[in-house]
């Protein structure tokens, strides 16, 4: 059954390698991902965050020259929820698009609210990458 997704987007003034080499490094996570404001680390060879819903494990796509940074976070309740991330290059800039996919469970506030705190959370990258 398809799912609905919504392309959230931003545009940054920086070259898409330099904003991908920043985003694939999830040490930076907690500098622009409010909801890993809390922190990561690495344990036992995974990348493991402390966020609102408690620990969650982040595992991204191996790097890559194509910008990809799809990650998979696995919550405290064992599911895994897949996020697709491209950093697309645009001129000298990029375009950084995340995909949200609506959850089976979400209520349509759920899911405006999610597609909020990934806005703020693009927006916060642009503003950090661009002052580097």
């Amino acid at each position: 059954m398809a799912t609905e997704s919504r392309h959230l987007t931003v545009s940054i003034d920086r070259p898409a390698g330099e904003v991908y080499d920043y985003a694939v490094d999830p040490r930076h996570l907690p500098e622009w991902a409010a909801g890993l404001a809390g922190g990561i680390r690495l344990d036992a060879g995974e990348w493991v965050a402390d966020s609102p819903m408690g620990r969650v494990v982040v595992r991204f796509v191996p790097r890559n020259e194509l910008g990809v940074l799809d990650h998979d976070v696995t919550l405290p309740s064992g599911t895994t929820v897949r996020n697709p991330l491209r950093v697309l290059p645009d001129g000298t800039g990029c375009e950084v698009v995340f995909t949200l996919r609506r959850q089976p469970t979400m209520t349509d506030a759920e899911f405006a609210a999610d597609a909020a705190a990934i806005t703020a959370d693009l927006a916060t990258l642009k503003r950090v990458v661009e002052s580097r």
